[in-house]
């Protein structure tokens, strides 16, 4: 008995030890992580000034003023997930000073081991609230300078427009315009070729902040991308409409049956786009209507986006939409846009409304 309690007391004083020099390495650990988490928040800070300098890029390389070029995260050796973890321990610590500690000793007083990945756990949800309050924070911002924007773009002399949605009448060549126009945009309405579309003078209604929608085909997509850049913007990216047709309804094409169309986005100036968490999914259904009727939730896409901003429909069928103005052929009271040849007739409008050319200025339907 006296040997086995002997035993038994030194296994215990060992254990003792041991648990103390357990609890001694894991509060080093957590001292240690709260030192590192001070350290990922001033690199936060640092990679975030970097950036708005121009110094670390967002994308691609840019080239700056003083002739030397900006580098890449992982150009200067820094993780994406680094900077990730980095931000979201930043943003903890602007909410809470103290909630990194406070974690850690929440962690060393269950008995558990602080690892970062325990770390990462427990400060999870505060990270949460503080990306939905800085979100809030962002779309609360983001409607305040579309609103300056919107009063900017008013004040111009002459009407200019922020928003801009064509839908040109593109002209689609066949394998043989005597047995291939059976089903041709031209049984429709009359249509243009590119270099008369690239010719109108949309860059004069055009603010100097300004986005363009161009709706394209997939086999006129090259053309459309002529279109925007010639009339002054940058192709940005696009989305899809996939049409629901009626029964077995398909589309015509030759090497696919045509079931979607490509609407384009591209900017000019400094525009602002959609706050995170208020964009649509670059792919939307919607049925098909009449030749070229676009669907309606595009247009919703567009006025969610840009509430305020002047907007105008291009080859627009019919009357204007609530809150735009509108030119073309079909538009009610249809007006002339700008065009290298003024004398030539210019119609307009695979998706819409066709228009006549003339003089050099724009009055809005």
């Amino acid at each position: 008995t006296y040997t086995t309690a002997q035993i038994s007391g030194r296994i215990a004083k060992a254990k003792g030890a041991h648990d103390q020099v357990v609890a001694a390495a894991h509060r080093a650990q957590a001292d240690a992580l709260d030192i590192e988490a001070a350290a990922k928040r001033r690199l936060a800070d640092e990679y975030d000034g970097a950036q708005q300098r121009g110094e670390v890029s967002k994308g691609r390389p840019k080239s700056l003023p003083d002739g030397n070029t900006s580098a890449t995260a992982a150009q200067i050796g820094i993780p994406s997930k680094e900077i990730h973890d980095a931000r979201q321990i930043r943003d903890v610590i602007a909410a809470n000073p103290t909630a990194v500690r406070e974690a850690l000793d929440d962690i060393l007083a269950k008995g558990d081991e602080p690892t970062r990945a325990a770390l990462r756990k427990a400060i999870a949800p505060a990270a949460k609230t503080a990306r939905a309050e800085e979100q809030t924070a962002k779309k609360g911002r983001r409607l305040e300078r579309e609103v300056l924007l919107a009063e900017k773009i008013k004040a111009l002399p002459g009407k200019c427009y922020g928003v801009i949605l064509a839908d040109p009448e593109w002209r689609f060549e066949p394998y043989s315009r005597e047995t291939g126009m059976d089903r041709a945009a031209d049984n429709h309405y009359p249509t243009s070729v590119v270099e008369e579309i690239m010719a109108r003078d949309v860059p004069s209604i055009a603010a100097d902040d300004c986005i363009l929608f161009l709706w394209a085909t997939a086999p006129m997509l090259p053309q459309a991308l002529q279109v925007l850049a010639a009339w002054g913007f940058t192709y940005k990216t696009h989305a899809i409409w996939f049409k629901q047709r009626a029964g077995e309804g398909r589309g015509t094409g030759y090497w696919f049956l045509g079931e979607h169309e490509l609407l384009l986005v591209g900017t000019r100036g400094n525009v602002v786009a959609p706050a995170m968490g208020t964009q649509f999914r670059s792919v939307f259904e919607a049925p098909v209507g009449a030749h070229s009727e676009k669907p309606e939730v595009s247009f919703e896409i567009i006025e969610s986006y840009f509430p305020t901003i002047p907007k105008i429909e291009l080859n627009r069928r019919g009357p204007a939409r609530p809150g735009w103005d509108a030119w073309g052929l079909e538009a009610e009271e249809p007006h002339s846009l700008p065009t290298s040849s003024p004398e030539a007739e210019t119609p307009a409008g695979d998706g819409g409304s066709r228009t006549p050319a003339g003089n050099h200025s724009m009055v809005p339907a």
